[in-house]
């Protein structure tokens, strides 16, 4: 079995669990988990999202994408926290035996650090260009270079560094983003009129542009929902039902619902869709620091996720395994050059593009939970994550995520026509959950587990 990757200090105490299951004695309290999420969740990409639908379609229409999202991510959210609490695995483990197998689950793991690279290069972008705009005489690459590497240290300890970092910084946010409000609804106004009554000339509430803000959402939709899992797996057996659907709901509301009205109404009002730049607008220096504040938040969280993606990619892949915090570096350098080639000028593409992905590979997590094991009881009840019990690949969710992406990316493209360009996601969802049905049916679960294990405890089963 893989060693466990991390030391945390010179008593070598193990954590983080990237490549294993996380044990019962490393469970932490659930309010513990849910602050760290959160700092997920006040990142300013929610509300960057919020004023460029806003601005681009209309108030109402990104209202409406945002409780689309809220909803939708949050259902997703706590089924996917349910088994990962559950089981102690994350998403990239529950893959490999929930229809991937040990190298196919690899695979997934690869494409889902890469939409963490991106993420950092979005935070980090947003960081540095508030920054920019309070110190320009300073080159806004040489920023780039420097956020991209000061946020490293952060993630250097694993889920507690995480945890204490969140906590402490969570009052300083809210003080920030309470002034940074107080002072916008004390200037001038570009838009004058109601914040809901701003809709773009040539736009429609509902119909193309309404679509059109649900598919942008798809990709930070799929990647909250499954991200959650990550952190879901340390929740306390004892504290499973609230710690459930505070780590997968919470999250969802303020990311979506909070953050993202909060930026419908800054874009809006001040014609301005960086919030990184309107923050420096309305509080000045306090609003650089802001910045520099939640972009710190959000992206150790992504450091960390795309970090244990790697290693389980590049463990099962390459067999190398230089630890996790080789990785958390890797990470942020390649974010880094993401930043530099204007990751942030493209984000909408992107977020239609890995809504397409994210979604099929939650939609076969899902249906291999709730139908095959649960319902028609094919191959194991439990989620086996150990390769020496694995085959290492599954028709089943390999067939299953490369048909329902390559049908979706088309979509996404413009294939088929507008309605399903914008509703991608949503194609390549029901199409990989049907697939992994009748794959899973057709095979018999054959090649689900080449070993059955008998040290699952009872609770840990799906039925």
């Amino acid at each position: 079995m893989a060693e466990m990757i991390y030391q945390e200090n010179s008593n070598e105490k193990k954590e983080d669990y990237a490549l294993e299951k996380v044990p019962a004695n490393y469970r932490l309290k659930w309010w513990s988990i849910t602050n760290v999420t959160l700092g997920v969740a006040t990142a300013m990409v929610f509300m960057q999202m919020g004023s460029m639908m806003a601005l681009s379609f209309g108030s109402v229409n990104a209202l409406l994408a945002e409780v689309y999202a809220t909803v939708v991510a949050g259902v997703l959210g706590i089924i996917i926290a349910y088994y990962s609490a559950k089981s102690g695995l994350n998403t990239n483990l529950l893959a490999r035996g929930g229809g991937f197998g040990y190298i196919g689950a690899s695979l997934t793991s690869f494409i889902y650090a890469i939409n963490f690279i991106m993420y950092c290069a979005i935070e980090g972008a947003i960081m540095a260009s508030a920054v920019h705009e309070y110190l320009q005489v300073v080159p806004l690459w040489l920023l780039m270079v420097f956020f991209g590497l000061a946020v490293i240290p952060f993630n250097w300890f694993g889920i507690k560094q995480l945890e204490k970092l969140q906590k402490w910084s969570l009052p300083i946010f809210i003080i920030l983003l309470s002034a940074g409000i107080i002072a916008a609804a004390n200037m001038v106004p570009v838009y004058k009129e109601s914040i809901w009554t701003f809709l773009p000339q040539g736009v429609e509430i509902g119909g193309v542009g309404l679509l059109s803000c649900i598919g942008i959402m798809n990709g930070l939709v799929g990647i909250m929902a499954l991200l959650v899992s990550d952190y879901a797996r340390f929740i306390k057996k004892e504290e499973f039902k609230i710690g459930v659907f505070a780590v997968g709901f919470i999250p969802q509301l303020v990311c979506f619902f909070v953050m993202g009205v909060i930026g419908i109404w800054f874009g809006v009002r001040l014609r301005e869709a960086n919030p990184g730049v309107y923050f420096v607008h309305a509080i000045g220096i306090g609003g650089a620091l802001f910045t520099i504040l939640t972009q710190l938040r959000i992206n150790v969280t992504n450091l960390y996720s795309g970090s244990l993606s790697l290693s389980n990619f590049f463990e099962h892949i390459f067999k190398f395994t230089p630890g996790r915090t080789f990785w958390v570096a890797f990470t942020a350098i390649a974010a880094i050059g993401a930043m530099l080639a204007g990751a942030l000028d493209h984000i909408g593409p992107m977020l239609t593009f890995q809504g397409v992905f994210l979604f099929s590979w939650a939609a076969i997590v899902v249906a291999d939970a709730f139908v095959v094991k649960r319902t028609l009881k094919i191959g194991p009840l439990y989620f086996e994550h150990r390769s020496e019990n694995l085959y290492p690949w599954n028709p089943v969710g390999v067939i299953s995520i490369i048909s329902s992406s390559v049908v979706g990316s088309f979509a996404a493209f413009g294939a088929f026509g507008s309605f399903l360009q914008n509703t991608a996601a949503f194609l390549s969802a029901i199409l990989a959950f049907i697939l992994t049905i009748v794959l899973a049916t057709i095979t018999k679960g054959k090649y689900y587990a080449r070993k059955k294990a008998d040290d699952i405890p009872q609770d840990e089963m799906i039925a």
